[in-house]
């Protein structure tokens, strides 16, 4: 059963009626951002705006940090540093959406209303799914960045992904466990878009396809004591815990874990996170098997090697998990330009259906079926000491070994 089936259309139905372009919507908090370039022959194109709404504020501003760190760094790369594509100046916009649906649905209508006609960046998954039939309504194209939602694939015509979608971590966790068939997982996750659709797709590839028992343990967004639901996992006699979390609760839920005594009593998986969390696991940090979207260590392609070059110079150790998801975007970005100026949308579209390229993960193809973006995934492990823990590559998949289904239209 297509992972994207089970949860595609799960609370869409209330976002739609909000989902009208209207031009008199609240203004977004921006940040403009300019590029120069000209068209062939010295004459000056037309600017094509553009317009990043990703979280620098809320629970996932960190993430929405590496996003426009690794989307800057794409669009220089993608334009060899000229910031235009096709002779057309990219006038980049960024904003906040304070990972709030609403509020990014608000920056969303009033960059349309402003002309815009591509939109990136997003980090969360509930707030993708806000926007995605916005993009639909209002016919723009709408690149979809680190959210893992797999519902997000094949939503409407105008939707595509930079980043990996959860069906592609689980099938990643599934090649680090080997054989379930009738053993009991433990799904551990936040109860919102992302969590929920880590519990579908579980149930789905662990479960009815590969025979375990898949329990889902669930807290709250804003919970902070993760006590009762570390029992809850434990309560469960669990063979396999499969963890999936994002934010900046992450160090509290697995010391929780770790105060719990779950490490020592079961195996334990979840995907490789950014950097600043790989000392938040503690002693269990060599002990955990990870499956990994992205780590700088993982390939060295050209496209790799700038982007880690354009991380250190941000100030960070190195390219991050979602540095890679705004860069890729950047990449899709120039090139949908490129082939359609900026302003026709469905020429556009077309251009990046069927697209291949390299990013920094390596090789890329967006699908043209369902837009699913195939990529290579890896499993990984950290080795080291607490302040100097170093992800380490065990094996990397082929994008056809992760592939999700087609997702249905």
């Amino acid at each position: 059963m297509a992972i994207s089936n089970i949860t595609r259309r799960a609370g869409l139905a209330a976002l739609v009626g909000a989902a009208v372009f209207a031009a008199s919507a609240c203004a977004a908090d921006t940040e403009a951002g300019t590029s120069s370039g000209t068209a062939s022959g010295g004459s000056v194109a037309a600017p094509v705006k553009v317009g990043v709404v990703t979280s620098t504020s809320g629970l996932l501003a960190s993430y929405g940090k590496m996003f426009t760190e690794g989307f800057k760094a794409g669009i220089d790369y993608a334009t060899k540093g000229t910031g235009a594509a096709g002779g057309h100046k990219l006038d980049i916009s960024y904003n906040d959406d304070g990972t709030d649906p609403a509020k990014a649905t608000a920056a969303v209508t009033s960059l349309i209303g402003s002309g815009t006609k591509i939109i990136t960046g997003s980090v969360s998954s509930g707030v993708s799914a806000q926007v995605a039939p916005l993009a639909a309504q209002n016919k723009i194209l709408y690149i979809s960045g680190a959210s893992a939602s797999d519902a997000i694939t094949g939503i409407n015509k105008y939707t595509f992904r930079s980043g990996r979608q959860t069906y592609q971590d689980v099938v990643t966790s599934a090649s680090l466990v080997g054989d379930v068939k009738g053993k009991k997982v433990v799904v551990y996750a936040q109860d919102y878009e992302f969590g929920q659709a880590n519990v579908a797709a579980v149930t789905a590839v662990l479960g009815k396809a590969k025979g375990a028992t898949v329990v889902p343990v669930l807290a709250p967004v804003q919970s902070t004591d993760f006590t009762p639901f570390s029992r809850k996992v434990l309560d469960q006699k669990p063979d396999l815990v499969f963890v999936a979390w994002a934010g900046d609760t992450t160090a509290a839920m697995w010391q929780s874990l770790e105060q719990q005594g779950v490490f020592d009593k079961t195996t334990v998986v979840t995907g490789l996170a950014n950097r600043a969390s790989f000392d938040s696991f503690g002693a269990a940090a060599t002990k955990i098997s990870f499956l990994a979207h992205y780590f700088a260590e993982a390939s060295d392609n050209d496209a790799n090697k700038a982007l880690r070059a354009a991380a250190k110079k941000d100030g960070n150790p190195d390219a991050d998990i979602f540095h890679n998801d705004g860069f890729v975007a950047a990449q899709m970005v120039v090139h949908a330009v490129e082939q359609g100026g900026g302003d026709d949308v469905d020429t556009m579209v077309s251009s990046l259906e069927g697209w291949k390229f390299t990013g920094p993960k390596g090789d890329m193809t967006i699908r043209a079926e369902d837009h699913a973006m195939l990529q290579p995934m890896f499993t990984a492990k950290l080795t080291g000491a607490k302040g100097h823990y170093v992800p380490q590559l065990i094996k990397t998949l082929t994008p056809d070994e992760t592939a999700p289904p087609v997702a249905a239209q």
